[in-house]
C-alpha cells in the first residue's frame, strides 16, 4: 500500500476564543462539486476542544472558506463534554445524520480524566446541535476506565462501531493500555458491546485511536488509526486488516504512510480520515503536535 502526500492543506490559526489553536480529528462532508467540509478540533487556551470547519475543493487542493466561529462548543462543567469534544465521524440512522464523538470530563472532586461517546444531529445546512446530555456509550463494567473515538458503519443487520476503550492508565510502566473494540446497533443509537476487535502488541501498539474504516477493490476491507508503544513515542499511523469486517489482523508493516524527512508532519502523523471522491481514496491526518500544525491530504497509488 502506498499513500501520495499532497502537502498540507490547512495550518491550525487563531479563529476565535474557542478555536486559539490545533486542528485535529478532520472530517470530510461533501459540499459540492469538488467541495468539502472539513470539520475539526480546535482547542481554546484551557486545552478544551470545540468543532470548528474550513471548506476544501480537495481536487486543488485549496482552501474555498473557513469558519469564523465554532460550529459546536464542548459543554458546561457538568457534562460529559465538559473539557473537549472530538470528533470520531459521520453516519445516517432512520434518515437523519449525526456526527459521533468523545466527550472528554474532567471530575470536579479530582481524578483522571476519562472520556465517553455521544452523538451530534446535523440538519441540512451542516450545523450541528446537542442530543440531550446523556452520552451514547457509556462507561459500564465492559468499559468501565475510558472510552475514545468512535467509527460507525451501516451493516447488513443494523450498525457496527469501532471505538477505543482504555484497560489501564498504568500497564507497570507508566504506559497506558487502550484497545479498539466493537459494539453492534439495530438503530445506531442503542448499542450491544463485543469483544477487542483489533490486537495490540505490547510495547509496539498499545494506545489506540481514531479509526477510520473503508472497503478494499478486492472485497476486503482496510481500517487505519494512531497509534504509540510503551515509550511515549509520537503517534503514527497503523494499519489492520480483515475480509468480512469483524475478523482484523495489524499490518503496522504496511500503512502506506509514515512522516517527513522534514516541515509539518517530520515528528509525527495521526488522526486518519478516509474518503473517496471521482475514483480517488484520499486521507486527511494531522501532523506534529496532535493537530497544531494542522491537516495534510494524502491520495491512495497502491491498495495492495
Amino acid at each position: 500500500m502506498r499513500w501520495r502526500k499532497l502537502g498540507r492543506l490547512y495550518e491550525a490559526s487563531d479563529i476565535h476564543p474557542k478555536l486559539r489553536s490545533h486542528a485535529a480529528n478532520p472530517l470530510a462532508v461533501h459540499l459540492r462539486d469538488d467541495v468539502y467540509r472539513v470539520f475539526f478540533n480546535g482547542r481554546d487556551e484551557d486545552n478544551r476542544s470545540s468543532i470548528g470547519f474550513v471548506d476544501i475543493d480537495v481536487v486543488r487542493q485549496s482552501v474555498v472558506a473557513i469558519c469564523d466561529a465554532p460550529a459546536f462548543v464542548h459543554g458546561p462543567a457538568s457534562s460529559f463534554h465538559s473539557h473537549g469534544i472530538s470528533i470520531g465521524c459521520c453516519y445516517e440512522a432512520g434518515g437523519e445524520h449525526y456526527m459521533a464523538f468523545m466527550g472528554w470530563h474532567v471530575p470536579t472532586t479530582g481524578g483522571h480524566w476519562y472520556g465517553q461517546i455521544g452523538r451530534l444531529s446535523i440538519d441540512g445546512d451542516l450545523r450541528l446541535h446537542a442530543e440531550g446530555n446523556a452520552p451514547m456509550l457509556a462507561l459500564d463494567a465492559a468499559d468501565p476506565v475510558s472510552l475514545s473515538y468512535p467509527w460507525v458503519m451501516p451493516v447488513e443487520d443494523g450498525y457496527r462501531m469501532w471505538y477505543g476503550s482504555t484497560i489501564t492508565w498504568d500497564t507497570g510502566d507508566g504506559s497506558m493500555l487502550h484497545v479498539l473494540k466493537e459494539a453492534s446497533s439495530h438503530d445506531g443509537l442503542h448499542w450491544r458491546r463485543g469483544d477487542l476487535a483489533v490486537p495490540y502488541e505490547m510495547g509496539v501498539a498499545q494506545a489506540f485511536s481514531r479509526p477510520t474504516v473503508a472497503r478494499r477493490t478486492d472485497g476486503g476491507w482496510d481500517m487505519w488509526f494512531s497509534y504509540r508503544d510503551n515509550t511515549g513515542s509520537r503517534y503514527r499511523i497503523g494499519r489492520a486488516t480483515s475480509r468480512d469486517a469483524r475478523v482484523w489482523s495489524l499490518r503496522l508493516d504496511a500503512p502506506g504512510i509514515g512522516v517527513s524527512e522534514q516541515g509539518w508532519d517530520a515528528e509525527m502523523v495521526e488522526y486518519p480520515f478516509v474518503f473517496d471522491h471521482r475514483g480517488e481514496r484520499y486521507m486527511l491526518y494531522c501532523g506534529d503536535g496532535y493537530g497544531r500544525t494542522g491537516f495534510g491530504l494524502a491520495v491512495l497509488e497502491d491498495d495492495a
